[in-house]
């Protein structure tokens, strides 16, 4: 019976089969990039991996990468596992604490230093006697560096195994409920997901194509880890673009004109937004109505978003609202949904051609069993499943069925199709003082679809009734200071009130907009690295003014 391929197996084929292909791009400072042909990325990985190697750690030794988004990061991740270790990558985000605690429980031997905003806190979370190396574009450091390192060492041979039981990765949950968690990924898991999600994408993309993508989520998290560099390492044919910071992304967009882009809610409603604020809603939808000019304005939105040239836009990480998908659709992009966690390494469930109904979540990917509990939580088995948390067999036990499936923790609901529609999440739910449970996380999508709201929570634990809590847009926020423009989204979060209420049941009915003081962001600590709300952390920050809320009268309120 012949062995299964492995992740490793595929990138020494595209080495010999395509190695002038160029493969990476990465900006290097004004309007600098550099490409990295496959050659050009294995012979450094290669070289890096006879460097770790020589360093002697005990096989399977944890090394981790604390970086934004670049090509190194790719090559770093191939020299690991080469070498025969295993990566430990953190979210370039995180506050020293975080980076301390990944690394020691992680027992991580070296670190990566490569892109970051914030390393001269971030340093004194990592412990004084480690050794690092710095990445090209790394922050000026005294340490080691990628390139003298590789300069001086010749590459590895031949094609270096690792069975599918090795551990190939921990990826560390973004901690939205306290200390974050190791998940154990294997190089036989990983390799089948990527072998899956492959398959996937050219059932859209189609096969043998050169296919381009932006990779600017975060590689520490698990989506961008399985569809764009996992992804990419099986197809071959996929040229990876990098954006150089957060003021040159549309012209990093604009290089790249991406055939695949993936993102996260907040993002695609940040487009939207953006879009609005240069063209009125109410003016954009009677353009597209007329029928000679919609496809001429629809182009030219999806042009100035960069985004004209993709062939399959995919989003997760949380719940799109249903009319932000309708109206990118209505633009012509072919805007996608899919489920799935840290845990089934982002194999999970995905909207399809047939299958994609708004609201829902699409189908099961290949090999993918799910069911829905009596509590009604959704349960899964999935090819890319962890081996495990690392050193945590107490949450192995509370996370499995008896049977073998992931108890996601979330609610949800099947079509008789096998189409998936999340109604919740069972840790999320809150109980009113009138004694039932509340799902926010339905009510915040409706509250989300509104063009002034950037985000929203819905909380209200033991009051009379639930609340909303939202963050008004960005080009709205710096606005509010005029009398009109206040008086006009008061006006407008009075009328989304009344209209959410009408549509759900007397109990989930909130008795109050209030409108943040401060947007939520990853710094202050509301928002993990991939843009979810951390309820905890914004439900302590106005936990003294809630009675003074449900006190008063008002329907619209500014903390």
């Amino acid at each position: 019976m012949a062995q299964s391929k492995m992740l490793l197996d595929y990138l020494y084929e595209h080495e010999a089969k395509r190695p002038d292909q160029i493969y990476l791009t990465q900006p290097t400072g004004g309007a600098g990039v550099t490409d990295y042909t496959w050659k050009q990325t294995l012979d450094q990985a290669r070289r890096m991996a006879t460097h770790l190697k020589g360093l002697g750690f005990e096989p399977g030794a944890r090394i981790a990468i604390l970086s934004k988004n670049c090509a190194h990061f790719f090559m770093a991740e191939v020299a690991i596992w080469m070498a025969g270790y295993t990566t430990v990558a953190i979210f370039p985000t995180e506050g020293p604490d975080t980076v301390k605690f990944v690394l020691e429980h992680s027992g991580a031997s070296l670190l990566f230093v490569g892109k970051l905003d914030t390393w001269n806190k971030q340093e004194a979370g990592v412990p004084a006697d480690m050794p690092r190396i710095a990445f090209p574009l790394a922050p000026k450091t005294s340490f080691e560096t990628w390139d003298g390192i590789c300069a001086r060492t010749p590459p590895i041979a031949g094609k270096p195994q690792r069975a599918g039981s090795d551990l190939a990765m921990l990826i560390y949950t973004s901690g939205s409920t306290g200390q974050p968690k190791g998940a154990m990924h294997s190089f036989e898991r990983i390799s089948r997901v990527a072998e899956g999600i492959t398959e996937r994408m050219h059932e859209v993309l189609g096969q043998g194509g050169a296919n381009r993508v932006m990779s600017y989520l975060p590689l520490a998290h698990v989506f961008e880890r399985a569809f764009v560099e996992c992804f990419s390492y099986v197809d071959g044919n996929t040229h990876v673009f990098f954006a150089e910071t957060l003021e040159t992304f549309v012209k990093d967009l604009n290089r790249a004109r991406p055939t695949l882009f993936i993102s996260v809610p907040r993002l695609w409603l940040k487009f939207q937004q953006g879009v609005s604020a240069k063209m009125p809603p109410g003016k954009l939808n009677l353009m597209l109505s007329i029928p000679i000019l919609n496809k001429i304005i629809a182009k030219k939105v999806l042009t100035g978003l960069g985004l004209d040239q993709v062939k399959l836009a995919g989003s997760g990480s949380a719940p799109l609202p249903p009319s932000l998908i309708d109206w990118y659709r209505r633009l012509g992009l072919p805007l996608i949904e899919g489920y799935a966690m840290t845990e089934d390494f982002a194999y999970s469930h995905s909207m399809t051609e047939t299958h994609n109904a708004v609201g829902y979540v699409g189908v099961p990917y290949d090999g993918v069993e799910v069911r829905i509990s009596a509590e009604g939580e959704i349960q899964i088995k999935s090819p890319g499943q962890l081996v495990g948390y690392y050193k945590r067999p107490d949450l192995d036990a509370e996370a499995f069925t008896a049977d073998g499936y992931f108890r996601t923790g979330d609610q949800g609901e099947r079509r008789a199709d096998g189409q998936l529609k999340i109604t919740g999440r069972l840790k999320e739910l809150f109980k009113t003082a009138k004694g039932k449970y509340v799902a926010p996380a339905p009510i915040e999508n409706k509250l989300n679809a509104h063009p002034m709201i950037e985000s929203s929570m819905v909380s209200g634990v033991g009051q009379a009734a639930s609340y909303a809590l939202v963050v008004l847009a960005e080009d709205l926020r710096p606005k509010v200071g005029d009398a009109a423009v206040r008086a006009e989204v008061e006006a407008a979060m009075g009328a989304l009130l009344k209209e959410t209420n009408s549509g759900l049941a007397d109990y989930e009915q909130m008795k109050m907009v209030v409108i943040a003081k401060e947007p939520w962001s990853i710094e202050n600590g509301c928002l993990t690295p991939t843009m979810k709300i951390k309820r905890s952390k914004i439900e302590a920050a106005v936990a003294g003014q809630v009675d003074r809320w449900f006190e008063g009268q008002g329907k619209v309120l500014w903390s």
